[in-house]
């Protein structure tokens, strides 16, 4: 199966939040109504910089969600794009909807002029990075979090 990727529409908070939900849990990190809220709220904020991409199966139903926005890289003197999330139904991994909505990230990046999509992953995320290898490269960098 090849899934198709589209932009999340401002109609369909539920449909995202299922996606959104199931990421959360995927990561054990509970999904709250107020986080739902305010993250939905800057993807339908043209302000501001989230944007919200759906992979979606055959009959249109969405199965896959990426959350992506731009970043300046200054040491580069570019911008990138920049993949915050990105989830697939257990039921639907493997049939495409990853790679799906990485490539059209690429494209996305490539018709804006950026260059690079960037993201992490949990290091033991191994269905993840066996799709990550075969599209992107492993950088050298190592990601730190400093807790304000």
């Amino acid at each position: 199966m090849t899934a198709d990727v589209r932009r999340v529409e401002d109609n369909e908070f539920f449909t995202w939040l299922d996606l959104y939900a199931g990421y959360g849990e995927f990561y054990e990190t509970p999904v709250t109504d107020e986080k739902a809220l305010l993250v939905w709220s800057w993807i339908t904020d043209p302000e501001n910089s989230l944007e919200a991409y759906f992979a979606v199966d055959a009959e249109g139903t969405p199965i896959g969600l990426a959350h992506v926005r731009e970043f300046a890289r200054p040491l580069d003197g570019s911008t990138g794009l920049y993949l915050d999330d990105l989830f697939v139904l257990p039921d639907a991994r493997g049939e495409g909807a990853g790679t799906a909505l990485l490539e059209q990230l690429r494209r996305l990046a490539k018709e804006r002029g950026l260059s690079v999509v960037r993201w992490i992953t949990a290091k033991d995320n191994q269905e993840a990075r066996r799709l990550y290898d075969r599209v992107a490269e492993k950088t050298k960098w190592v990601t730190y979090d400093l807790v304000p």
